[in-house]
């Protein structure tokens, strides 16, 4: 968790909030194709969070985000000869459809380069409303870097996502809605940040008005670039950002609206994914909605600064602002929204392979109900299984922890083990002979994961890249119906190799991690049957 400085800060060139913004707000046209959102109280949420949640349904939008208010009140301010020569835009998505129905509204003509990992849907929803897209890149950046270039060759008008004071005035509508809304000023505004420009736009109007309602940002943990540009006083690029929130995947923060941000901006929040599909599901049990991960986000933050500051009794606004949700994306979501609010233990645990052990671990777990239960006989002395079991929460499942222990059986939780999570709970099975690599003079099997945008073509790449010396001895992927596919991949590289091994993964350029060590590897999948840590 972040916080943001303070206004003693050294002050950057442009920073601070424009003088005119308040004004650009009040006059902002977005109704000609917007609606005034509900603000709808969340019963489920209040209650578990001992405070009142309030959300504001930005999601009931006509594209279903509140994207279309910042982009035409942009448009709706673009001369004749401006609107004749059409418009172009970039987009993951949301933007792409407020574009476009700005662009039908206004009878323009209208194009938009979407990244190759945007969902279908998101395309589909573009195209159907006229415009013209054309899909460019892994990310944002690749498809606005393409459309600065059609634009200069088509002479069309590029309307900016975030990074333009007319886009952040009309994202600025939403805070004078809140605000009416609101029989009294709430005490937080939890706002979800990509480039910026709707928490700079909700800040500027907010805190104009009533300073004193805090304005919260939240950002995904893999794609936190306001939270770290805020900490270090300038705008800070990310090498490379998470694709699960496609919305918010900015590698850089706007330059209006990090200046903007660094004045109205109280504090910043980051949550991991498994808390973003947690909270999609409060969302839905409250209001029967699904949002986007998202459009979730400020949800999730919200609950995590509930945690992480102990807040009590406070008006609490989480903008909901996204719902074009991907229907695949629902396994991916369902799977990790139990051990995203610590209602799912995932644990390994090594029994004595001998008569009664395993009915007497089976006691152990009482009338919880099993998620997964896996056995693999380790040698002819033991055995391990991997189970994912209910708790209530974080206490129940340390005291099932402490019973399965104290029974004699080591215990290793896997609950926050990425390759536990997404890999291992579908692989549980055989294993290499610890000494069939190295005998042949291939090297020790080596266990990598990795990561890359979900596109055509992408995991034919990777397999394509492999050394035909490298021998694979371990291959899992599994569509996860996310914007990004995953795999773990076991590989025997022989000693000579290590160097171009290195050099494979330097020049990939996708993410990955070293899982050769990992403890959930080593007990269930190694060359050889490793005991768990609590017997090493």
């Amino acid at each position: 968790m972040t916080e943001a400085p303070s206004s003693s800060a050294p002050a950057q060139p442009t920073s601070g909030v424009p003088g005119d913004m308040l004004q650009r707000i009040l006059r902002a046209r977005v109704y000609d194709v917007a609606i005034e959102s509900p603000l709808d109280p969340a019963p489920g949420l209040s209650a578990r969070l001992a405070n009142t949640v309030l959300l504001k349904r930005e999601d009931l939008q006509p594209v279903f985000s509140f994207k279309l208010r910042g982009a035409y009140n942009k448009m709706a301010g673009l001369s004749p000869a401006e609107l004749e020569r059409g418009v172009i835009a970039a987009s993951a998505g949301n933007h792409a459809q407020g574009v476009a129905l700005g662009a039908q509204r206004l009878g323009c003509r209208a194009v938009i380069v979407m990244p190759l990992t945007t969902p279908e849907v998101k395309v589909r929803a573009v195209a159907n409303r006229g415009a013209e897209v054309v899909l460019h890149g892994d990310s944002y950046d690749d498809a606005c870097a393409e459309a600065n270039r059609i634009a200069a060759e088509r002479g069309l008008t590029f309307i900016h996502p975030f990074d333009d004071p007319d886009v952040i005035a009309g994202q600025g509508t939403i805070a004078i809605e809140i605000l009416r809304q609101c029989s009294e000023p709430p005490d937080v505004i939890y706002v979800a940040v990509g480039g910026g420009g709707l928490i700079a736009g909700i800040g500027a109007y907010v805190k104009a008005i009533w300073p004193q309602v805090e304005i919260v940002g939240v950002e995904p943990v893999d794609a936190d670039a306001m939270a770290r540009s805020l900490a270090c006083g300038d705008r800070v690029r990310l090498e490379q950002v998470g694709l699960f929130a496609d919305g918010v995947a900015v590698r850089l923060v706007g330059q209006h609206t990090f200046a903007i941000a660094r004045e109205v901006v109280d504090r910043m929040v980051t949550v991991d994914t498994d808390a973003i599909c947690a909270a999609i599901k409060d969302v839905f049990e409250d209001t029967r909605s699904i949002l986007e991960p998202a459009g979730a986000l400020a949800v999730a933050g919200m609950k995590a600064d509930v945690a992480q500051r102990q807040l009590h009794g406070r008006t609490l606004v989480a903008v909901a602002c996204g719902a074009n949700m991907n229907f695949d994306r629902l396994r991916f979501v369902a799977e990790r929204t139990e051990i995203g609010e610590d209602r799912e233990a995932m644990l390994a645990v090594e029994i004595p392979e001998q008569a009664g052990s395993l009915r007497r671990f089976c006691t152990l777990l009482g009338n919880r109900n099993l998620t997964e239960f896996s056995y693999r006989l380790a040698d002819p002395s033991r055995a391990h299984i991997f189970v994912g079991v209910q708790t209530t929460g974080t206490s129940d499942e340390a005291d099932l922890i402490h019973d399965v222990r104290a029974a004699g059986f080591p215990c290793l939780d896997l609950s926050n083990n990425e390759l536990a999570k997404l890999h291992l709970r579908h692989m549980v099975g055989g294993r290499m002979p610890a000494s069939a690599g190295e005998a042949a003079g291939q090297g020790r099997e080596l266990l990598y994961r990795f990561e890359f945008p979900e596109r055509p073509g992408a995991l034919m790449r990777f397999l394509t890249s492999l050394h035909p010396n490298w021998n694979i001895s371990i291959f899992h992927y599994r569509n996860h119906g996310a914007d990004v596919g995953r795999i773990v991949v076991g590989v025997q590289v022989p000693p000579a190799d290590m160097g171009a091994w290195q050099g494979f993964l330097d020049g990939l350029g996708y993410q990955y991690e070293d899982e050769s060590d990992n403890p959930a590897y080593r007990v269930f999948l190694g060359p050889s049957a490793a005991p768990l840590p609590a017997l090493a």
